[in-house]
């Protein structure tokens, strides 16, 4: 059974990591809640704290101050309970299992019954069709996220995390999967966060955008997205790259 889309919140959140006895403050005091069923785009710049902040939600990383509660659970008790799926810069996937073993695994990890034909059409739709009993090694970089991305959506989690998931893919597959993906979650309403250095990738796929300072990471704008009013894209993404280099400068 899939899981209901829940709303995560994050109160007063702070991560600080410590290096070589110097504290770094990568994301924080934030206070943002990201309602359920919506899909948010998180744009920045490189290393402003953004995948720190989606490991933080998925309880891969603790906060040094505050709470973070999804659906009213913890980061801990959600991710033990599979209500939550994290695609990574890195496709991590297992290099002993083909594909289709490597997508079918989430079924397992989620201690749900797999579903055989879900598996083979998550594969089909991300054009690995004919590489399902291929290994990861078989596979090029792209293919590999095509996969891991296949992996994340089979079981439909409530909450769905996507750093960068489309960085690694070519310009072409990039915008096929843009164009199929995104509706197997949005459909269902699946609460998503979603990291992207493309801003019109963001316009298009998100309902808000939350644009962050460099480091540490703190919300400096607050759009609404524009996925289903392509005549506002224009404007929005303008807007939301003003925004981008207006922090730029203040850092430069």
């Amino acid at each position: 059974m899939a899981s209901r889309p829940p709303r995560v919140s994050c109160d007063g959140v702070e991560k600080t990591f410590w290096l070589g006895g110097d504290a770094i403050a990568a994301v924080g005091p934030l206070d943002v809640v990201f309602e359920p069923g919506k899909t948010t785009a998180l744009v920045g710049p490189s290393g402003c704290g953004k995948s720190t902040l989606l490991r933080l939600i998925a309880g891969i990383e603790t906060p040094s101050e505050g709470a973070i509660t999804i659906g009213g659970a913890t980061p801990a008790e959600v991710t033990k309970a599979a209500g939550l799926a994290f695609a990574f810069q890195d496709a991590a996937l297992l290099p002993w299992l083909t594909v289709r073993q490597n997508v079918a695994l989430a079924f397992k990890l989620a201690r749900r019954a797999p579903d055989a034909r879900r598996v083979s059409d998550l594969i089909d739709l991300v054009g690995l069709k004919q590489f399902a009993d291929a290994r990861p090694a078989e596979l090029s970089g792209g293919m590999r996220q095509r996969a891991a991305i296949a992996r994340c959506l089979v079981t439909e989690p409530g909450l769905l995390l996507l750093d960068e998931p489309f960085g690694a893919v070519d310009e072409l597959t990039r915008t096929r999967l843009n164009a199929e993906l995104p509706a197997l979650w949005q459909e269902r309403g699946t609460t998503t966060l979603l990291v992207t250095h493309s801003i019109a990738e963001a316009a298009a796929l998100s309902d808000r955008i939350l644009v962050f300072s460099p480091r540490p990471a703190r919300i400096v704008g607050d759009f609404a997205g524009a996925r289903h009013d392509p005549r506002a894209r224009a404007g929005l993404i303008e807007a939301v790259a003003k925004a981008l280099a207006s922090e730029a400068e203040l850092v430069s």
